[in-house]
């Protein structure tokens, strides 16, 4: 079931100087870096992207976060892609992610301690939570001359 999902390292990630360190985690598992860049969404592009939260009550933070800064996109792409990044990642709150997941490492923020102050939760990574997902975004966040087909050496032992 090899598949493409979408990957965002979101400001905290960028500001905090951890981009290498979530990159590589990805990397050790095999999965294959298949389009890679940095941008900044503008608030445009953030109702695009998370069109399903626009009327919810914290779009508003979450806008604000994901266009404080530059973000990295990438396109991975690997054996059950979406599923072993979204387990790497980790829950979505990070006080609940578990040790060893990205967020269980680098984050701590809380729902309660977030909406309480009313602000997006910081929690360093979008990752595609299913296949259809990861491709309607995928789609949105690259071109497909933006997307790089070559072997690595994990390939020889995985497919």
């Amino acid at each position: 079931m090899k598949e493409k999902t979408l990957v965002l390292l979101k400001p905290d990630a960028v500001q905090r100087g951890i981009v290498g360190d979530i990159v590589s985690r990805f990397e050790h598992t095999g999965m294959k870096i298949v389009g890679l860049k940095m941008v900044r969404v503008t608030p445009e592009f953030s109702k695009k992207h998370y069109a399903t939260h626009v009327n919810k009550p914290f779009y508003t933070g979450l806008e604000k976060f994901i266009t404080e800064g530059p973000i990295i996109a990438m396109v991975l792409e690997g054996l059950h892609a979406v599923e072993t990044v979204r387990k790497i990642v980790g829950s979505t709150e990070p006080k609940s992610a578990a040790p060893g997941t990205i967020r269980g490492d680098y984050s701590h923020h809380s729902y309660a301690y977030t909406d309480a102050h009313g602000i997006a939760i910081k929690n360093l990574i979008h990752a595609s939570g299913t296949s259809e997902e990861a491709k309607t975004e995928v789609a949105l966040w690259f071109t497909k001359e933006e997307l790089h087909d070559y072997t690595t050496v994990h390939e020889k032992h995985v497919f």
